[in-house]
């Protein structure tokens, strides 16, 4: 696999997605918080008809605020398909950076600026890492974290893709990885969608630097971690690796 030329190209423009599923508690403190770090930052907020009125306290901030857009969906249709909905919507803008973060403050917001900063040295895909030197995770129970963990390094072993953390969902992408990648052909959700985005951007030949990053567990609402979303990353790294050795990437 060859490495592509170095883009050190400014960055002008960023956008952050941000996916809401019964996120009210957060949603209103979080903006600001995010638009503060750097004023090149607008924001896109994907709500999947949120029974708890997330929905429209957005469509509130958005029409103070001309830096945030919302997009509702008619259900609960997943983080994968919304971050590929945001994927699209920047592309159509013209974005520069595009960032995928959480709503409920377990990324930290004030990374922002070092990730951006990162990619304008060169670098294609910027991950907050939790498991290079410098990251970690707090207030996890021991169960999940020992999931998380476990997850990143089967998923390595089996994959050989060089990324500590490969479940991350706190990262950037320059325009021209989400040009490469075919985001119609992206059907995974939670945890698979990190991996397999990260694969794919990796078997491209983008370069990719991770980052620490300390993650929190959420303060309010109620985590979307469930058993079926590690079924299915289970299975997806053997789908990577068969697409691989077959040359279909």
């Amino acid at each position: 696999m060859k490495l592509r030329e170095r883009d050190t190209s400014p960055i002008n423009r960023v956008l952050i997605i941000m996916p809401t599923y019964n996120e009210r508690d957060n949603i209103e403190r979080i903006v600001p918080e995010v638009l503060k770090q750097d004023p090149r930052i607008d924001m896109l907020i994907i709500d999947d008809n949120s029974p708890d009125g997330t929905g429209e306290i957005a469509d509130s901030i958005a029409e103070k605020n001309p830096r945030v857009k919302v997009i509702h969906r008619e259900g609960k249709l997943g983080l994968g398909t919304a971050y590929v909905r945001g994927f699209k919507y920047s592309l159509e803008h013209d974005y520069d950076l595009t960032f995928e973060m959480d709503a409920d403050f377990s990324h930290p917001v004030d990374k922002s600026p070092e990730m951006i900063r990162t990619a304008e040295e060169g670098y294609d895909l910027v991950i907050g890492s939790r498991w290079v030197e410098g990251g970690g995770i707090e207030n996890w129970p021991k169960t999940r974290l020992l999931i998380s963990k476990w997850a990143s390094i089967y998923t390595r072993a089996i994959t050989e893709m060089p990324i500590k953390d490969t479940t991350a969902g706190f990262q950037a992408f320059r325009k021209r990885v989400l040009k490469a990648l075919d985001l119609d052909s992206i059907h995974s959700d939670g945890y698979s969608f990190q991996i397999e985005t990260k694969f794919k951007v990796w078997q491209k030949g983008f370069h990719i630097k991770e980052i620490p990053i300390i993650f929190k567990d959420r303060e309010h609402g109620t985590s979307k971690f469930s058993k079926r979303i590690i079924i299915e990353a289970f299975f997806m790294v053997w789908w990577l690796r068969f697409e691989l050795l077959f040359g279909k990437i």
